[in-house]
């Protein structure tokens, strides 16, 4: 077998890996734009390619007196908006501090966020649970704030101390010789600098919130304290057991913030996403 045949045959390959990819992700997709474009509401009745789509289910979602659609999407756009920009500011701090200062337990304090990354978030359910008790802040959205922007701080924090890692030092001490102090270092040399991690940062703690299912459901038991994703699952669990149309119209609506902040940040996020595994 010759090179030519052999490099042929490899890229072949690759794009054939990439195809059976590209069919997983995108096939269920379209299942559920097409549902949600079915005048019916059953789920047996509905097609992949509408033979009379309609846009009335969306059109209930949002007008209709017993769908606390909006309101759920409020609440989901309060917690995934509050947990990006404070773990953005909580995730800058703390990286910083790591990468740039020697203190006692330094070490300890990394590989301390190190094994934390190694437990899943199911084993902290019952204790996350007893102590938003004890402090009142059961079944709020505060609450649940509080434990999406401290549960990521461990992860957040070696990827942003990697990629602050990478920034010279020559730039605070040379800031430091004109007069600068720790917080004007840290504000205008190293956060404007630091923008395309922060993006990540913020991307990835804005959609979890807005997907993840489990939390939200231990810890908000009031129906308007409800996210999307709770929400959308008691939608169809209890009154609207046969719902699946508008359910899936749900579903492709939570798509749109994600989008929308994607193509924001887009000039960051892979240069943020490369150059934060280069150093830990």
């Amino acid at each position: 077998m010759n090179a030519r045949l052999k490099s042929n045959l490899e890229v072949a390959g690759i794009y054939l890996v990439f195809g059976i990819m590209t069919i997983i992700i995108v096939y269920p997709i379209i299942w559920a734009i097409g549902m949600s474009l079915n005048s019916s509401t059953s789920f047996y009745s509905s097609s992949i390619i509408p033979e009379n789509w309609s846009l009335d289910h969306y059109k209930w979602l949002f007008t209709d007196p017993n769908s606390d659609y909006l309101n759920w999407y409020k609440n989901s756009m309060i917690v995934s908006g509050a947990s990006a920009i404070f773990s953005v500011i909580m995730t800058s701090l703390v990286a910083y501090a790591f990468s740039r200062y020697n203190f006692v337990g330094k070490k300890s304090g990394l590989y301390t966020f190190l094994i934390l990354q190694m437990f899943p978030a199911m084993m902290a359910m019952v204790a996350l649970y007893i102590l938003l008790n004890l402090v009142g802040l059961l079944d709020t959205l505060t609450g649940l704030i509080l434990i999406y922007v401290g549960g990521q701080i461990p992860f957040n924090a070696w990827l942003v101390k990697g990629y602050l890692d990478t920034i010279p030092r020559e730039l605070d001490e040379s800031a430091r010789i004109d007069g600068a102090g720790h917080l004007t270092v840290f504000l205008r040399i190293i956060m404007p600098l630091a923008k395309p991690i922060l993006a990540v940062v913020a991307l990835f703690n804005f959609m979890n919130p807005l997907f993840d299912f489990l939390l939200p459901s231990i810890i908000l038991q009031s129906s308007e304290n409800y996210t999307l994703a709770l929400g959308l699952f008691n939608f169809i669990n209890d009154q609207f057991s046969n719902n699946f149309t508008r359910f899936a119209a749900g579903a492709i609506l939570i798509a749109a913030p994600v989008a929308i902040l994607y193509l924001f940040l887009q000039r960051y996020l892979i240069s943020g996403l490369t150059a934060g595994g280069t150093k830990g």
